[in-house]
């Protein structure tokens, strides 16, 4: 069995889940020889009872409205929309273990990790998810603060994908380049 990928991407309101909201989620799931996803999820949520908009966020979205309407529309209910999430995982066509992979982890899959908690009691990809940017970090042979996007080779990106800010399309854009990472 292998391993599948699950890149996700959220769209927030701020940098604190539960004191903000995530306002999108995007994911898809890739196989390791595979540059095209096996299949993509996507859910615009509802803002939490009680959360509230970071200003310094907000005012980033200001310049990224087109993105930030998309964010909000077909909205679903934050609990409706991580069932249905984790019944998508449930149903991918592939055997093996679901890996989730995140650029970065540290922010987009603490935010499904908490509101898998909150609205599931659990969280359907485990405790953990890689990083891209540490990995890159291992295939670059270079330090951390070194192993931005922009300091990737060209070969790992694939020119068709642009970063939108749109959950789904960079959980995909970010998942080609993840493939070829682990494919170069």
């Amino acid at each position: 069995m292998k391993d599948v990928f699950i890149l996700i991407d959220v769209e927030t309101d701020g940098p604190c889940p539960v004191k903000n909201s995530m306002l999108s989620l995007g994911a898809a799931a890739f196989v390791h020889n595979s540059e095209r996803p096996i299949d993509t999820f996507e859910a615009n949520l509802e803002r939490l009872p009680g959360a509230v908009e970071d200003p310094a966020t907000m005012a980033w979205w200001g310049k990224n409205m087109e993105a930030y309407e998309r964010t909000r529309t077909y909205l679903e209910e934050p609990g409706a929309a991580m069932k249905r999430f984790s019944k998508w995982l449930d149903k991918l066509p592939v055997q093996g273990k679901r890996v989730a992979a995140c650029f970065p982890a540290g922010f987009d899959f603490t935010y499904v990790y908490v509101y898998s908690h909150l609205f599931l009691g659990e969280s359907p990809l485990g405790f953990s998810a890689i990083d891209i940017k540490s990995y890159a970090m291992r295939q670059l042979f270079k330090p951390y603060s070194e192993c931005t996007k922009r300091n990737f080779p060209k070969a790992w990106f694939d020119p068709k994908f642009v970063h939108t800010h749109v959950a789904v399309d960079d959980a995909i854009e970010q998942g080609v380049m993840f493939i070829r990472m682990l494919n170069s």
